[in-house]
């Protein structure tokens, strides 16, 4: 059961690029017109239950997300790659490099959840738990992530389409898997290279969780600070992103 992908460029880097919990394999369309097509080769999956996977039902881990990928990787005959992921996907790239260290050339964390579990109070979780089957609890959350500053035709298409292309047993159990699975203990001290990126508007994934967290386990790792942008840079500043994703990847 191979997941679902799309793919840009044809370049000698070879890139597989990871969403977030309201994306699908479309989540970085937004950068393509920025993207260096004869220098990378981009693949864009889609997680089981999700875009071009949605038929694909599973137990919806990390650990499950790694072993797809890394058989993705095996389809494509790509001994080595590099990985981008944002939100959950930021998770789900370091379980990639923890199973298989010696695949992964570099990560690009955006706005990523760390290895670790994520503190939430009670009512945080009783809001993120009903975003599965409630559409104004997905876009409260959708307005937050960016700072609540942003168009909200954006903030309701964007979360009318994380509804539309993933399923309701998926997207909840995510939920769980980069909420409440935690290993830091599996990747700390690697010594990959890692570009952490924030956005200078998110209120959750801020700098000060990135060094506490990324910074001090990666001992190859830097962080940027984005401008203008939340938790969806590639959505709020995709030029910026792509050229900042492919001047780290280049090095």
């Amino acid at each position: 059961m191979a997941l679902g992908y799309s793919k840009f460029g044809h370049g000698p880097h070879k890139v597989i690029a990871l969403h977030g919990w309201f994306g699908d394999h479309t989540a970085y369309e937004p950068m393509r017109n920025a993207l260096s097509a004869g220098e990378f080769t981009y693949v864009f999956p889609a997680y089981r239950g999700y875009g071009l996977s949605r038929h694909l039902t599973g137990s919806y881990t990390n650990k499950e997300i790694a072993a797809d990928v890394i058989a993705l990787a095996d389809e494509l005959k790509w001994d080595t790659f590099s990985l981008i992921g944002h939100s959950m996907g930021g998770k789900a790239i370091q379980r990639v490099l923890a199973d298989s260290p010696k695949r992964v050339k570099k990560l690009v964390a955006v706005t990523p959840v760390p290895a670790a579990a994520v503190p939430m109070d009670d009512a945080t979780w009783g809001l993120f738990s009903r975003a599965a089957r409630d559409m104004e609890a997905r876009q409260g959350i959708m307005a937050f992530a960016v700072g609540n500053r942003l168009s909200k035709t954006w903030i309701d298409h964007m979360a009318r389409y994380s509804a539309q292309t993933s399923t309701v047993e998926a997207f909840d159990a995510y939920l769980r898997a980069w909420a409440k699975e935690e290993f830091v203990a599996d990747v700390r001290g690697k010594d990959v290279p890692v570009k952490v990126i924030v956005g200078e508007h998110d209120a959750s994934i801020t700098s000060d969780v990135m060094r506490s967290t990324f910074l001090a386990w990666y001992p190859n790792g830097e962080l940027e600070v984005m401008p203008n942008a939340g938790h969806y840079p590639m959505d709020e500043a995709p030029v910026a992103l792509a050229t900042s994703i492919e001047a780290f990847l280049r090095k």
